[in-house]
């Protein structure tokens, strides 16, 4: 199995925002691309399991193949950490605003 350059997602990738739309979808645009987040991050690292587990079987896997798995396994996962961060820090935000 090879990896070409352009096999490999960029950040943005990871996780694709929604195009804003008109109110009367309401909260089913943020659902989706919520839960489409949590999907790619977790394929992201069964990926990573599948490549460790690979290698280490003996394989015909190579380490910088594995390590390239693992790297974006987990930047997955700390770029969706940190929108969820953002999100839940907006949340709070919007909470302590006074009507």
């Amino acid at each position: 199995m090879s990896f070409s350059i352009g096999s490999i997602l960029p950040p943005g990738a990871a996780i694709p925002l929604p195009a804003p739309s008109g109110a009367a979808k309401g909260s089913g645009n943020f659902q989706s691309a919520l839960s489409d987040a949590i999907g790619r991050v977790e394929q992201f690292q069964q990926n990573s399991q599948e490549a460790v587990g690979k290698f280490l079987s003996g394989e015909d896997q190579e380490v910088h193949h594995v390590a390239l798995a693992a790297q974006q396994a987990e930047l997955s996962f700390d770029l969706f950490l940190q929108v969820r961060n953002k999100v839940v820090s907006a949340y709070q935000e919007v909470m302590l605003m006074q009507m």
